[in-house]
């Protein structure tokens, strides 16, 4: 159990929840008016369905399957009788199809950002940096698919898990030991999901709060001719 390891996911996952949270109070208290997605749709309407509806369908895939998994005891799934390789398989599978709408609708994103030039010039320096964050660590997630498939023994998902579960019950002395038997490309892949914890308050993400769940049962809305 390295220094390094201890700093940065044993330290840091407490650091970039606090401001994640925090950051994220402050900013609806004081800045409401900036509390929205900043949509660049009537900017530029090019491929912006399509592109949006991969990418936020993709990355709710990949939330929800994170988090399910990650945080769901081994003894849950084995009640069931998956075995960890079977778990490990399922969520490659299952990675690898949001993964990729995800990336599909993220790269058109990016394309758009970067290279059409109202969007480019109605664009904040952060706007750009979250979106390329967002970009690399989407990557990252993909490289590991063929790593995992080199090792179906389940070994790096339930060191996976470990680290995960001993973060969020305060734990973090097991939860470095549990992270430390993992490789660099899995290490990197945490790092930068921390990191967007982190930067989260200070990026249009702040939406995802505002998400219209309420929408379906909401009363209609009356409209009167005059």
């Amino acid at each position: 159990m390295s220094y390094l390891d201890t700093l940065l996911f044993g330290v840091y996952p407490y650091l970039a929840g606090a401001v994640f949270l925090l950051g994220s109070l402050a900013r609806f208290d004081r800045d409401q008016f900036t509390w929205k997605a900043h949509s660049s749709q009537i900017l530029s309407n090019k491929n912006m369905r399509l592109a949006s509806n991969l990418f936020h369908v993709g990355i709710l895939l990949l939330f929800l399957g994170h988090f399910v998994g990650l945080l769901t005891p081994p003894e849950i799934f084995h009640a069931f009788g998956v075995s960890a390789g079977a778990k490990q398989i399922l969520a490659i599978v299952a990675g690898s199809v949001a993964g990729i709408m995800c990336f599909v609708g993220l790269t058109l994103l990016v394309q758009r950002r970067l290279t059409d030039p109202r969007v480019r010039a109605n664009s904040t320096r952060m706007d750009i940096f979250i979106l390329l964050l967002l970009y690399a660590q989407l990557i990252l997630g993909l490289l590991t698919i063929p790593v995992s498939l080199m090792h179906l023994d389940g070994h790096n998902m339930l060191n996976l898990m470990g680290w995960a579960r001993n973060i969020v019950t305060f734990d973090p002395v097991e939860a470095v030991m549990a992270v430390s038997g993992i490789g660099f490309l899995f290490k990197l892949h945490i790092f930068l999901g921390l990191t967007v914890f982190l930067v989260f308050p200070f990026s249009r993400l702040v939406h995802i709060w505002s998400a219209p769940v309420t929408y379906p049962v909401r009363p209609y809305q009356v409209v009167r001719q005059r």
